[in-house]
C-alpha cells in the first residue's frame, strides 16, 4: 500500500458541478433520509479515486443496494475517515482553524447525533463561520456559509491523504 495526495480542486469541481443537480450514475437518497452524505462521499472519491470494499467497515458505492454504511451514512463517514488504515482516504478530526478546501464538516442540530455532512469549497476566513463555505445535497448549496445553518454542534475532518 502506498499514499497519494487527495486532490483537492477535483473534489470542490466535482462539488460545483453536482451541487444543485444529481449524478445519475449514483442513486438519490433525498427520499430516504437525505443525501448529502452520499453527495460528499461522491465529491471524496473525486479528489480520491479509490474506494474501500471492505465489507461492513470500508467505503464504497456499487449501487443504490450495495455500497457501504459509511458512503451514505453521518457518523460511518466519521467512523471510516478518522479509523481507515487501509485502502481510501483517511483523516482526523480537527479545529476550526484548521480547516483547508475539500474538508469535511458535519453538523448535529439537536446536540448528540450529528446529522448533516457538508464540504468545505471556500475559505475566506478559518475563524468565523461567516467565512468558511459549503456544499451539500439535500438542501442543496454551493458557497454557502456554514453560519447559515442553526445546529448545536459542529465538527470538522481533515482528509489526510489517499492509500491506494
Amino acid at each position: 500500500m502506498r499514499q497519494i495526495q487527495y486532490n483537492r480542486q477535483n473534489a470542490i469541481e466535482y462539488a460545483k458541478k453536482w451541487a444543485y443537480l444529481r449524478n445519475p450514475n449514483y442513486y438519490n437518497f433525498d427520499s430516504i433520509g437525505g443525501d448529502c452524505t452520499n453527495f460528499v462521499s461522491q465529491c471524496l472519491y473525486a479528489g480520491s479515486t479509490v474506494m474501500n470494499y471492505t465489507k461492513d467497515t470500508g467505503w464504497y458505492y456499487i449501487n443504490g443496494n450495495n455500497k457501504s454504511p459509511s458512503w451514505t451514512g453521518v457518523e460511518f463517514l466519521y467512523k471510516f475517515l478518522i479509523s481507515n488504515q487501509g485502502i481510501g482516504p483517511y483523516g482526523k478530526e480537527i479545529k476550526q482553524n484548521e480547516v483547508e478546501l475539500g474538508d469535511i464538516a458535519q453538523l448535529s442540530f439537536d446536540g448528540h447525533k450529528f446529522g448533516h455532512t457538508l464540504i468545505i469549497v471556500k475559505i475566506s476566513n478559518r475563524f468565523s463561520l461567516v467565512g468558511i463555505k459549503i456544499a451539500s445535497h439535500t438542501f442543496d448549496s454551493y458557497e454557502k456559509a456554514i453560519s447559515e445553518y442553526s445546529f448545536k454542534k459542529i465538527r470538522f475532518i481533515q482528509v489526510k491523504g489517499v492509500r491506494i
